[in-house]
Parts: C-alpha cells; sequence; structure tokens
C-alpha cells in the first residue's frame, strides 16, 4: 500500500469552478518494481530505490508495461458535461457518475473565462482569443442563457415532469460529479494525451492536475514516462531512413541526396503531406527562415525526384 499522500482527500481547483479529488491509491513505484521482479522468480526484495528506478526506466524504455497495473488510484471528479464527453472516451477505467435520473441535476453551469478563436490550422484546435468587446457580448448572452436553461428545468420539475425528461434540455456546461477509478498504465495513456499541447484546454487543465498528483505518488514512474514517452518522439522505418538525407543536406547541401529517390516515401511526393511535415517537427527544424527555406528546397528536391 502507497503511503497516504497529502493529496487524499483534497479538493484541488481545476478552472475555477471545478475541481478533483484523490480518494484512495493502491500500490507505488517499489510495488511496480516488484511485480516486475516476480517474472525472474524473485521473491520480495528489501526497497532499494536506485534499483527500482533502474528497473521502472527499463519497463518504460522498452513498453513493458503490464507491471504498471499494478498500481490503481481512485478520483472523485467534478466537471462539466462537454469536457467529460472526451474524458469518458478512455474506456479502461470504472466509473460511476451522479444519475440525474435519480437526482435533480448540480444547479451549477461552467462559465467561460474567454472565447477562443478556431484555429486555421487544427480543424479541432483552437488558436487566439477573441477581441474583449466581443467576448463581453457573448459572456452576456451566456449568462442568459443559462439562467433560461435552469428556469425551464425547474419548471419541469414543478410540474411533475420525470427527472430523466426534464433534464433533456441542459446544456453540455452543467456540472456533474464521477467516481473514476484507473490503474497507471492507463492513466499514463490518459496523460499523455490529455498533457498534449493540442488537447482542448479545459481537459488539459484537469490532466495538470491528475499528473501532479500522480507525481507525488510515483515519482520514478512520472520521470521515467516524461523521459520515455511524454517528451519523446518516435520515427517511422520510411522516417529514419530519409533522416541522413535530411540531415546531409542541411550539413552538406544536394551532394548528400546520391540514392534517395529510391527512399522517398510515396505520400511524400504529393504537394501536401501532413507526415512529412510531422517529420521535419520531430527532428526539431529550428523556426528561422534559413531552416524554413532549407526545408522547403529539401522538399522540392525530393518532389522532383520522385517524378
Amino acid at each position: 500500500m502507497n503511503m497516504k499522500s497529502e493529496f487524499i482527500g483534497r479538493k484541488m481547483p481545476v478552472n475555477n469552478q471545478g475541481w478533483i479529488m484523490l480518494t484512495d491509491v493502491m500500490g507505488s513505484d517499489h510495488d511496480i518494481a516488484e511485480a516486475a521482479r516476480t517474472s525472474f522468480g524473485h521473491d520480495r526484495e528489501a526497497i532499494d530505490p536506485e534499483k527500482d528506478n533502474h528497473l521502472i526506466r527499463y519497463l518504460m524504455r522498452h513498453g513493458h508495461t503490464t507491471p504498471f497495473e499494478m498500481a490503481e488510484l481512485k478520483f472523485l471528479v467534478y466537471v462539466p458535461m462537454d469536457t467529460w464527453r472526451q474524458w469518458i472516451r478512455h474506456r479502461t477505467a470504472s466509473v460511476n457518475e451522479y444519475s440525474t435520473r435519480y437526482a435533480v441535476a448540480i444547479d451549477e453551469m461552467y462559465e467561460a473565462p474567454e472565447w477562443r478563436l478556431q484555429s486555421q490550422n487544427n480543424k479541432q484546435g483552437s488558436d487566439g482569443v477573441l477581441p474583449e468587446a466581443d467576448a463581453a457580448e457573448l459572456s452576456e448572452a451566456e449568462k442568459k442563457f443559462h439562467q433560461a436553461a435552469r428556469e425551464l428545468y425547474k419548471t419541469r420539475l414543478e410540474k411533475g415532469v420525470a427527472r430523466e425528461q426534464a433534464r433533456k434540455d441542459l446544456p453540455l456546461c452543467t456540472f456533474t460529479r464521477a467516481y473514476w477509478k484507473i490503474d497507471l498504465k492507463n492513466l499514463l495513456n490518459f496523460l499523455r494525451l490529455r498533457l498534449e499541447e493540442h488537447a482542448q484546454k479545459e481537459i488539459r487543465d484537469y490532466a495538470r492536475v491528475i499528473a501532479r498528483i500522480v507525481s507525488d505518488l510515483f515519482p520514478m514512474t512520472m520521470e521515467a514516462f516524461s523521459e520515455y514517452q511524454f517528451n519523446a518522439v518516435t520515427f517511422s522505418a520510411s522516417e529514419i531512413r530519409m533522416l541522413p538525407f535530411w540531415y546531409g543536406y542541411c550539413f552538406a547541401g544536394e551532394e548528400s541526396l546520391d540514392g534517395m529517390s529510391g527512399y522517398i516515401p510515396y505520400e511524400w511526393k504529393q504537394e501536401r503531406c501532413r507526415e512529412r511535415d510531422e517529420f521535419f517537427e520531430k527532428t526539431g527544424l529550428p523556426d528561422t527562415d534559413e531552416a524554413r527555406k532549407n526545408r522547403d528546397n529539401f522538399v522540392a528536391i525530393l518532389r522532383w525526384m520522385a517524378k
């Protein structure tokens, strides 16, 4: 059993109105290491943080994730339903949620602190914020809409409409509450996706709080996760074959591209190619005019070779 964390029973605020609370935890970094040692027939060993850390890093580095399933965390979360919709897509947890069939809906709705603009490069993302005057107008309309939704819901209940039907027009900003229990392996996958910069801000804010809690309870695991998964990049077989040509071009110019034509992935020959763009991002392309010129020239050459 893990030493009790300072976070157990403590409501951690999220987005001003929401919160998340750790209610229970099973396991520790040492328990994860001991679960892995069972594969070799070893009995429980005395705690040796250095040995545990080396083993946990090995497990994470090589994708041996079963031992991380031996640890579990249980949370009580208070979250707007639109954010919960994304959260609940992670179907690897045990969940029990507040029911608006059994009880009157929670009388709180999330109010946006700002209004973000639709990203022009990411169909599901945002970029920048609405001007202050327009934002104030939308926030005022938001309050009126929330009040109208509340009044309609309460009127239905007062007239005797069943709770299961009266709730049908409640907006997605209405808060819900749920217990969420998950093993550490699947929680790390949740964090890998929901801490990512392209995740929606609201769920990313919850993920940051969870990451803080997990770092307190499983510091070795979180350090290995950050090193080998979250802050790491992977290259496909085609990308690995193209790396020497790209770096060679950056340092030695076109004469380093002999033989490249036979290695160019089919998709890279197109005028627009997301996989190709992601390749340059993963190689750490500097945000400079010279670097962008090198990239554009390299793409032009490989497309010419592919003709």
